[in-house]
Formats: structure tokens, sequence, C-alpha cells
């Protein structure tokens, strides 16, 4: 298993355990996940590129690794991610230069498995 994959399986059991305490809580942030995911006016993969970027300014490992897996997953090219990237590091500074990388880690990883 790679990293990024093991970054995902890390926040499996504490998730379920909230999940357990709150379930509307995660009830409705899947809900809003599955609408918003949707090809629509933006195609799927656009939209995770656009919430690595996110992630990315945010600093957040686990959603870099949750959403360069939906990006793989949903078709998105080496090419686009490398532009998203780019364009964070563009205005986000210097802590993007750092999670940038995380994310094209990340991407590949899930690249290969995903195709």
């Amino acid at each position: 298993m790679g990293q990024y994959q093991d970054e995902i399986k890390k926040i499996g059991p504490p998730s379920a355990e909230l999940r357990a305490l709150v379930p509307e809580v995660y009830e409705g942030f899947a809900t809003t996940y599955r609408a918003v995911y949707k090809d629509r006016a933006l195609p799927a993969a656009t939209k995770e590129l656009m919430a690595v970027a996110i992630a990315i300014s945010q600093g957040c490992k686990g959603c870099i690794a949750s959403h360069a897996r939906g990006a793989a997953r949903k078709g998105a090219t080496e090419e686009q991610m490398a532009e998203t990237i780019g364009v964070t590091i563009q205005m986000g500074g210097g802590p993007a230069s750092v999670y940038g990388p995380e994310a094209w880690e990340a991407f590949k990883e899930f690249k290969e498995r995903y195709g």
C-alpha cells in the first residue's frame, strides 16, 4: 500500500467512531459530497482538481490524498494536475510550494492504481 493510501486508511477508524456519535453530521456531509462531485457544468474531475488546490492551500494531507485519489479515479491527467498545482503555488506561495509536491506524489500513486 502506498503512503497516500495509508493516509486515507488512517482516518477510517476514528471517522467511523465519530460517524456513530454524530450520524446526522456525516450524512449531511455525504449528501453534499455526492451532490457536488457529479458531472454538471464542470466535470467531476475538474471539481476534484479544485479540491486538491484548496487542500494544498489548507495544508491538509488527508484532503490532498482523498482528492488526488478522486482526481485520478475521475480521469484527470498528469498535465491537469500539474497545472492545478502550479496555479495553487502561484496563489499560495511558500506553503503551497511545500504541499504541492505532496499532491503530485499522491496523484501519481493513485493514477498508477486507477489509471
